[in-house]
């Protein structure tokens, strides 16, 4: 049974997102950084991290896939209510899902980072924070989750 992202929903995720996109580098590596600690091993699901001696706080590209995924998130709540299914662009989605799917992936790892997302949110607006965003967050987070585990397969572009 598919549940319609209320309103309501959309509007918390907008309100703690517009306090949130202030800062969302310091964000997206304070979410990575409570990832890594729940999980150390999920380092070496990132390339860029594997060989890298530059320190996590200050690896650029961390920050900008970082950003990336709280973006992504946030504009997956605004399209759950508008069209009520999440729109990332096609070939993103499928070339999200082919590289969660190469880097092995788990559900687990996805409830790593969902645990880290809700955290980092509370953590940042707790004057606004609230059960009801929580389940908001969540489910915006749980239907983007739902369509990358959908394109999780093989790339189909084997060069």
């Amino acid at each position: 049974m598919d549940v319609t992202f209320t309103e309501e929903q959309e509007a918390l995720v907008m309100k703690s997102w517009n306090i949130m996109k202030k800062h969302p580098g310091d964000l997206g590596l304070k979410f990575f950084l409570k990832i890594f600690k729940a999980a150390p091993a999920a380092q070496n699901m990132f390339s860029f991290l594997r060989d890298s001696k530059v320190p996590l706080e200050e690896n650029p590209k961390l920050k900008s896939h970082a950003v990336f995924v709280l973006v992504m998130t946030c504009e997956s709540a605004a399209q759950l209510r508008k069209t009520g299914k999440i729109n990332v662009e096609d070939s993103n989605l499928q070339k999200i899902g082919a590289t969660h799917f190469k880097s092995g992936v788990t559900d687990e790892h996805f409830q790593v980072a969902k645990t880290a997302l809700l955290e980092t949110i509370k953590e940042t607006v707790p004057e606004i924070w609230s059960s009801a965003m929580e389940n908001a967050w969540g489910e915006a987070y749980d239907k983007l989750v739902g369509a990358i585990k959908c394109e999780m397969k093989p790339s189909s572009n084997t060069n």
